[in-house]
């Protein structure tokens, strides 16, 4: 009898490690990182004080300009010499190759900028078209979008001064404030729709 229940209390003992093991092995593994296929990967330290981060083509790796930052798909990604800019959203400062001291964070924003420098872009669309435009400051959804060589404007408001091209020393507060502007310079528009109809007029001031 007493042999009988060694036994028993073995053959319990054996079912009860093989359940744990059995449930060991059902526990899930993680799943490996995949090999990063860039060289160097993104997200690490590009040089010259540049860095990148975050999906594929962010900040050209043949780059010689300097302290640089790119998060985004193809932001930057056309940078040469271009330094000290940052870049933040999908294709932000994406045809940039020589501007300096940019900043631009949401979709597209200073997308085409080429050679423009000390323009600050927030916002989907923010001085899309912007070439070689400077110290331009675009606050709101496609501010200054189509602003191609005008310097000094400010715009703050979605739609702001969206249609100005060449236009100088502008200031547009609001949404759709300067709207039709395109080649007017030193105009002052403070309120919604303040200065909406204006195209080339100068020296104008709604409030």
């Amino acid at each position: 009898m007493k042999n009988q229940k060694i036994i028993f209390t073995s053959v319990l003992l054996a079912l009860a490690c093989f359940a744990v093991s059995s449930t060991a092995l059902a526990v899930p593994r993680p799943t490996p990182t995949p090999t990063p296929t860039a060289t160097p990967p993104l997200g690490e330290d590009r040089g010259n004080g540049n860095s990148a981060a975050e999906n594929v083509d962010a900040l050209n790796l043949s780059t010689t300009g300097s302290n640089n930052t790119a998060h985004g798909w193809s932001s930057l990604h056309g940078n040469t010499t271009g330094y000290q800019n940052t870049a933040t959203g999908f294709a932000a400062l994406s045809d940039n190759t020589s501007g300096v001291a940019n900043t631009a964070n949401g979709v597209v924003a200073l997308s085409r900028n080429t050679t423009g420098s000390y323009n600050t872009a927030t916002g989907d669309g923010a001085l899309y078209n912007n070439t070689t435009g400077r110290f331009n400051t675009a606050n709101g959804l496609e501010a200054l979008l189509n602003n191609t060589e005008g310097d000094n404007n400010t715009a703050a408001g979605s739609f702001a001064l969206i249609a100005n091209t060449t236009g100088n020393n502008n200031t547009g507060n609001g949404w759709y404030s300067l709207y039709s502007n395109t080649t007017g310079t030193y105009n002052i528009a403070d309120g919604v729709y303040a200065l909406y109809s204006n195209t080339t007029g100068t020296f104008n001031t709604a409030i």
